[in-house]
């Protein structure tokens, strides 16, 4: 269990904070320098917050207003759900949104369908777009968060794709978003 904050213009923590995840940091987001952590480098499951890296890699790949047709491999995914159905037709804008506000595993899959072709070649987008960041303990099997033996990373290093992410302004619109 993580929790991270992304802070901008970061106020001086002057008490420890009561934290009961196992991981925890709070960065300066635009320094990234580290103002609260707990076991913030030691590997743990992503879980949804795998999400994140899904939108940003989905972002800087293909376009919002693309129209894509649903993947049937991306139909019927475990867990969370916006219930796409076999060759449905949605933007890409559309399935950021179910990405990011309903953590819909199936919309995860079906962005990283329409940008990749498979979940594979997915995740290794994924992969490389970690590394280009400088992650070192950061690894993606699948763009929902599904647990993996090789899906993995840092509160602290979350809290680097959460700032990364945080400069697009899509995303930053779309989490920004209550309802939709």
């Amino acid at each position: 269990v993580f929790v991270w904050l992304v802070l901008s213009l970061a106020p001086v923590i002057q008490a420890t904070p009561t934290v009961s995840a196992q991981s925890a940091v709070v960065i300066d987001a635009d320094t990234g320098k580290i103002l609260y952590e707990r076991d913030a480098h030691q590997r743990r499951g992503m879980a949804s917050t795998t999400k994140i890296m899904t939108a940003l890699v989905a972002m800087e790949n293909i376009a919002p207003e693309t129209v894509v047709s649903v993947d049937p491999r991306a139909c019927g995914v475990e867990g969370s759900s916006i219930y796409l159905f076999e060759n449905e037709t949605i933007t890409v804008e559309t399935l950021l949104y179910a990405l990011m506000l309903q953590s819909a595993n199936d919309a995860a899959e079906a962005l990283a369908y329409a940008v990749a072709g498979s979940i594979e070649a997915f995740a290794d987008m994924m992969n490389a777009k970690a590394a280009a960041l400088g992650l070192t303990a950061t690894h993606f099997e699948n763009p929902h968060g599904l647990d993996g033996e090789t899906h993995y990373t840092t509160a602290y290093e979350l809290s680097l794709i959460a700032a990364e992410a945080l400069e697009n302004e899509l995303f930053a619109k779309i989490v920004s978003t209550e309802k939709k």
